[in-house]
């Protein structure tokens, strides 16, 4: 089995990275193989609903500047997807969105590419709008098919500067417990 972390972050090995790490950390210690996917490092571009991916049908987007197909390609091949972002102005990043976005159109046009995958948001912000972010990321699950792990409590912590975000203790331990989550459905699922 293999799970993926998507970091919707602009910084990289800030607050969103660390809880990505925290629950990457937990998943690998089940066995299961793991990778972080940076969108700093993998830029992807907003979709421009040309509606290619239904007429081509071959599980690729024909923007082909970006690196979208790649990352594209491991969501697919990944049984556990998590997805992070920080809160910028109440909302999830538009790297993430622009992903998000783009996946979606793809795995409908293909066949729900992304259906019965365990996954889930994680979201980081210095105040407020965790929240509303972390609904927004859980309607791209629910609506791409997928089976979403729960926890103590929403996967959201507090944090500002890079490493702050590992002071809010229970944001660490519920990330830590959806983790834990994910990796036994997996589990079951795939069993």
């Amino acid at each position: 089995m293999k799970a993926i972390a998507i970091c919707g972050s602009p910084r990289d090995a800030g607050n969103t990275e660390t809880l990505l790490d925290t629950a990457l950390d937990t998943i690998k210690a089940e066995g299961i193989d793991t990778e972080l996917i940076r969108l700093s490092d993998h830029p992807v571009s907003p979709c421009t609903a040309c509606a290619m991916c239904y007429k081509n049908k071959d599980q690729k987007c024909v923007i082909s500047h970006d690196e979208f197909n790649e990352v594209f390609a491991k969501m697919v091949e990944a049984d556990i997807i998590i997805i992070g972002s920080p809160v910028y102005f109440g909302s999830a990043t538009p790297e993430i969105m622009a992903l998000l976005d783009r996946a979606g159109y793809v795995a409908r046009a293909n066949g729900n590419l992304l259906s019965r995958k365990v996954g889930g948001p994680v979201v980081v912000a210095r105040r407020a709008g965790q929240n509303f972010t972390y609904a927004q990321l859980m309607y791209w699950f629910m609506i791409s098919d997928m089976v979403v792990a729960g926890s103590t409590y929403w996967n959201v912590a507090f944090g500002l500067r890079p490493g702050e975000v590992k002071d809010d203790t229970e944001g660490i331990e519920t990330v830590t417990r959806f983790a834990e989550n994910l990796a036994w459905l997996a589990k079951k699922l795939n069993g």
